[in-house]
């Protein structure tokens, strides 16, 4: 076994304390999943495919507890928070909604959202069930309905 001794002692000592600090400091760190975009500007945009879900879940229970309806703007996502506001453009067609997210999913791969059939009617996707689709989240939309 070797033994450090002197500067590289002190180098190692001083290397151990650093990460102790850096490990205690990422602990007590908080992360908006929301972050602040500026004025005008989106704090989160996703582009993928989005499919629709309709009669099958109505009146169901969603992830968030509340029972779905199809007829709402509402939408699933795997990881925005529940409630947040999403504007979701079809690319296809350029149609626009704001849809409010309440459930998980989609759970099928390349998808990145599921909207309700109120929603996907509005896109003009209902008939093809799917469509390449933008997310994006501002923050003057997050105050809507408080």
């Amino acid at each position: 076994m070797h033994l450090a001794t002197g500067s590289r002692c002190r180098r190692l000592a001083r290397g151990a304390m650093l990460t102790a600090m850096l490990a205690g400091l990422s602990a007590c760190a908080v992360f908006d999943t929301k972050p602040a975009g500026g004025p005008g500007k989106p704090s989160f945009t996703q582009v993928g495919m989005a499919s629709w879900y309709g009669k099958a879940h109505h009146r169901h229970r969603t992830a968030s507890g509340e029972r779905f309806d199809m007829r709402a703007m509402t939408a699933a996502h795997r990881t925005l928070d529940f409630d947040t506001v999403v504007r979701v453009t079809n690319l296809e067609n350029g149609r626009t909604v704001k849809v409010r997210i309440n459930d998980r999913g989609p759970y099928i791969r390349g998808r990145i959202i599921d909207l309700s059939s109120k929603a996907a009617s509005t896109l003009d996707m209902k008939e093809d069930g799917e469509a390449k689709v933008r997310l994006e989240v501002y923050a003057e939309d997050q105050t809507e309905g408080d």
